[in-house]
């Protein structure tokens, strides 16, 4: 008989000792278990913000056929309009047209973040209402919208920059600690003038040049953010640099960069990885304080640091300041519960059981 071809040929590669035992300590701690599942539940929400809240219907069924705004444009004339342009399903001629010959299936909030509702009862900033839940800001756009728009773009910002600035500052501990001597050196004295430099100074002349983006700002702050892991990852190869194991891989000819990405690295990222959540909690909170001051996103772009502005600036409006305060609070309490649990789990004090 032929041999056995197993049905699915990519099986799983079953966790090491070490990895059971850590991801028991990371769930044994309740408060970091139960904080990394809301936040994964409430960053999966966010993801899908254009179908929660959004000024276009998720569907709409007209004359017999289905068509998906949220996804595609469609003009007027597509629903018996007259004009040629996107169409406008806010507007009740073109909502009434649909309603003869459909239906129009509207997102939980029918406002995105840039959405201005011009049927106030009164003027903005307007309280929560059946309406609006949580308000509107001082130019009429709904502040949940915002909130749930803003959180995504904040944790994806911390996110890109928290890669990025890592993978920058693992590679360049690594070199440091491992050649050691005028490269360490060198390298060290580099990131004492450069660390020197304020930034705040640097954000607001080049804010003043150039327009801000969300990729000129992760460019920016990516210029300083890569030194954060510098110090753990170099401390780890001056260690391990000299260890047995790899003066044997030296003396069998391996490569220096098969060594350093093969046995020195594993060593190192032990460290770097309980450092990853607070890095995060910090990339998102400098971009906060630099839409709180004005350097940072576009103008109308759903920052939660352009609402605790407002909310300063609106002191009669206090939903403005109450909603991005817990927004921003429930997040980095989350995002710090769930470093502490990665922290402890990479203890190795606390590896038992």
């Amino acid at each position: 008989m032929g041999a056995r071809i197993p049905i699915w040929p990519f099986r799983r590669k079953p966790l090491s000792p070490m990895s059971r035992r850590r991801l028991g300590n990371f769930r044994a701690n309740r408060r970091a278990y139960i904080s990394f599942w809301i936040f994964l539940t409430l960053f999966v929400f966010s993801l899908f913000a254009e179908v929660i809240a959004n000024d276009k219907p998720i569907v709409v069924s007209y004359d017999g056929g289905l068509y998906f705004p949220v996804v595609s444009t469609y003009a007027e004339t597509e629903f018996g309009g007259e004009f040629e342009t996107e169409a406008d399903y806010r507007d009740p001629f073109v909502a009434d047209l649909i309603n003869e010959n459909g239906w129009i299936l509207w997102p939980l909030i029918p406002y995105s973040y840039r959405t201005i509702n011009y049927d106030l009862p009164q003027p903005a900033p307007a309280p929560p209402s059946a309406e609006n839940w949580l308000g509107t800001d001082d130019q009429g756009r709904d502040v949940l919208a915002r909130a749930i728009y803003g959180f995504r773009i904040s944790v994806l910002f911390g996110l890109t920059l928290t890669v990025f600035s890592s993978i920058i500052g693992i590679a360049a501990g690594a070199v440091q600690g491992f050649f050691g001597g005028w490269v360490d050196l060198g390298f060290q004295r580099f990131i004492e003038i450069w660390s020197g430099l304020p930034q705040l100074f640097l954000f607001i002349i080049l804010a003043a040049i150039i327009e801000p983006s969300f990729w000129m700002i992760l460019g920016l702050l990516l210029l300083f953010q890569w030194m954060s892991l510098v110090g753990v990852v170099r401390a780890e190869f001056l260690r391990v640099r000299n260890f047995d194991y790899i003066r044997a891989a030296r003396a069998l000819g391996v490569g220096e960069p098969t060594i350093i990405v093969r046995h020195a690295l594993p060593n190192a990222m032990v460290s770097a990885l309980t450092f990853l959540p607070f890095i995060l909690n910090g990339s998102i909170t400098t971009l906060t304080a630099l839409d709180f001051l004005g350097f940072g996103l576009p103008a109308g772009s759903p920052s939660l640091g352009e609402l605790l502005q407002q909310g300063k600036s609106n002191m009669q409006a206090p939903w403005l300041g109450f909603t991005g305060f817990f927004v921003i609070g429930l997040m980095l309490s989350l995002l710090i519960f769930i470093g502490e649990g990665v922290r402890d789990a990479f203890d190795p004090r606390k590896l038992v059981g």
